[in-house]
């Protein structure tokens, strides 16, 4: 299977993901859509991706299974792809020099400040994904934030230094790819116990929300189902599993 990604730059679209999306038929797989500017970009569970015009990386990557892609992935296994596109991200970072975690399910941190988001669709034909978009937003350059996001950063905040976009995007999509092929192409599944390791708050005492309830409690995270239900032991010793929307952090 050919790896190469391809770029398209956009000036601005309403959003990268809705842009894959349209011309779904003639992308080929790992084609990229990125874009200087969103006026409708989307974050996970319905929210407005905000970001300054020309600071961020904000594209979409699409992934194809089957003839012209990836090998056939059952649905089962269809959190694979956000593994491989979360730790894609952290090893990115880290060859910036900055160590970051995954906030379950797909959000990057660097402490306890969010320095990527992440929204990934699945495209499904029977049991089978037949393709996924996955868009992602990484706050490059950008200083100042939105105050009603609660918890910005950027490598500009964290290194102190200024990205070219273009060239930082090359390099991101590069590591992507082949994030991508580790897992969905050699089925590597040491994957698992990678995302594990990298999980924000895994084996601390906090206080979340159950979404199930609105209640707090006091809990432990202590890993990942193979379906991607977050798996926390309460304060009582009692074991939940979460799937996504059904659990809040307190930050």
């Amino acid at each position: 299977m050919d790896n190469k990604v391809n770029i398209r730059w956009v000036e601005e679209t309403d959003s990268t993901q809705e842009e894959l999306r349209r011309g779904l038929s003639g992308y080929d797989n790992l084609s990229v859509t990125a874009a200087l500017s969103q006026t409708a970009g989307r974050g996970q569970r319905g929210n407005k991706w905000v970001s300054e015009k020309g600071k961020n990386l904000t594209f979409s990557i699409l992934l194809k299974f089957g003839e012209h892609g990836f090998p056939p992935l059952p649905v089962s296994r269809q959190f694979d792809i956000s593994k491989a596109a979360t730790l894609g991200v952290i090893s990115y970072l880290e060859k910036r020099g900055v160590e970051a975690q995954v906030k379950w399910p797909n959000d990057i941190y660097i402490r306890n400040k969010k320095i990527c988001g992440m929204l990934v669709e699945n495209i499904l034909d029977g049991g089978k994904v037949a393709a996924s978009i996955v868009g992602i937003g990484l706050n490059v350059n950008q200083t100042v934030f939105d105050p009603s996001l609660t918890n910005p950063t950027s490598l500009a905040i964290v290194t102190g230094g200024e990205y070219d976009l273009r060239l930082e995007l090359e390099k991101f999509t590069s590591i992507l790819a082949s994030s991508f092929s580790r897992v969905l192409l050699n089925n590597d599944t040491g994957i698992d116990k990678e995302y594990e390791s990298r999980l924000y708050r895994k084996g601390e005492s906090h206080e979340y929300v159950s979404c199930r309830d609105g209640k707090v409690f006091e809990g432990v995270i202590v890993g990942v189902s193979p379906e991607g239900k977050l798996r926390v032991h309460d304060k009582k010793g009692e074991h939940k599993e979460f799937a996504f929307k059904e659990i809040n952090y307190i930050i």
